[in-house]
């Protein structure tokens, strides 16, 4: 088949008319195609779409969103770090996002900008796009004045209260509070009497949650809620923290916040005499790769990411194509308790009761095999 040229006597790009008259259709069938419109038969749809692929065609989205209104594309605004659960949502989300046919824009804020999370959303909206996402992790009201920020496209909020005024305000939480109180209920019912908990920095919206979740659990059963030790999500925070627990002989539960701190916890435990889990069980947050790999393995929830991406990604798209239907109801995300070595009933409690189960929601999951080869180092 002979194409045009452009400039230079280059070819030129091919174009819906070339895809119509390879498919043998209508210029308006390919563009129902592309558009994925219904009353489009699926031996008509499998032409078009090859023979878009066998000439190289692209849609112009420019001239598209020109006569649509749309941009297709999505933009998140979220915390620029390399912290494990940030930048993993994240992932999850541009997974979803390339799945949905829309463009992804990033715009990263900086714990302590002034210009904060009102100033990201506003660099988003000038870059036209059609829907926002705030996976924005940390609460910065009060320290730099932002009134909530108004918005004129549908918004997403994950794991954050809906801070925004837009047309359409969802939010979907990542359920940190629930997996919190399966921690601590895992904990409880193995024997012991009560359960500490090393919390992360209390501006960070998932470390209230799960502080929230740990105490509601310890009252719910009529536990002592002991005093809360704040970390700030490193190892090297858990590991001070657990030079001080080490030294309370009544601590035999530890719920931390996530896994780094979780690790430098059962490093101070190990150099304080305190044997985990025959002394003291740990429980930790996120399932980051090294944790099944420790000494011992490490207990721990491990986080939904793209189921979390996946739902709200679904309903913010279907705000975005149907501006007057009803929002799309939420669903809570699953609860995955992996259950490893870390963890056993306390050292009063002679009954077995290792991987016993107070939820029909959670799944243990045995621990990952040490390599033959003598090679035991995981790649993260």
């Amino acid at each position: 088949m002979t194409r045009g040229t452009g400039r230079g006597g280059s070819p030129a790009a091919p174009s819906s008319t070339d895809v119509a008259r390879l498919a043998g259709v209508s210029q308006k069938t390919v563009s129902r195609v592309f558009n994925d419109e219904p009353y489009v038969s699926a031996d008509v749809r499998r032409r078009v779409t090859e023979a878009a692929e066998r000439l190289g065609y692209r849609r112009n989205n420019a001239a598209r969103a020109l006569a649509s209104g749309r941009t297709r594309s999505i933009g998140v605004v979220t915390l620029g770090t390399a912290l494990y659960g940030p930048a993993s949502l994240l992932m999850g989300v541009e997974r979803v996002v390339r799945d949905t046919g829309y463009a992804l824009r990033v715009v990263n804020t900086v714990e302590g900008d002034p210009a904060g999370i009102a100033g990201a959303v506003d660099s988003l909206l000038d870059q036209g796009v059609d829907g926002i996402v705030i996976s924005e992790p940390i609460d910065e009201s009060g320290e730099n004045g932002d009134t909530a920020p108004r918005v004129a496209v549908p918004v997403l909020v994950i794991g954050a209260p809906p801070f925004v005024t837009a047309p359409a305000v969802l939010n979907a939480g990542d359920g940190a509070d629930l997996m919190a109180r399966t921690a601590t209920e895992h904990l409880l019912a193995l024997g012991h009497t009560t359960v500490h908990h090393l919390a992360g920095p209390q501006r960070w919206y998932a470390a209230r949650d799960r502080l929230e979740g740990w105490r509601a659990t310890l009252t719910a059963h009529g536990k002592d809620v002991p005093e809360v030790v704040t970390g700030d999500w490193s190892a090297a925070s858990g590991y001070t923290a657990g030079r001080a627990l080490a030294e309370n002989r009544d601590v035999t539960a530890v719920f931390a916040a996530n896994d780094d701190m979780a690790i430098g916890l059962i490093r101070a435990l190990a150099e304080a005499g305190r044997r985990v889990p025959e002394d003291v069980s740990v429980v930790g947050f996120d399932d980051i790769p090294v944790a099944a790999y420790v000494t011992p393995p490490l207990t721990t929830v491990r986080q939904p990411f793209d189921a979390v991406a996946q739902e709200g990604l679904k309903r913010l798209v279907h705000a975005i194509e149907n501006p007057d239907a009803d929002p799309l109801p939420p669903s809570d995300p699953p609860i995955d308790l992996v259950v490893r070595a870390s963890t056993a009933p306390p050292p009063s409690r002679t009954t077995p009761a290792r991987g016993r189960r107070t939820a029909s929601r959670r799944r243990a999951v045995t621990p990952a095999p040490v390599p033959q080869d003598g090679g035991g180092s995981a790649q993260h």
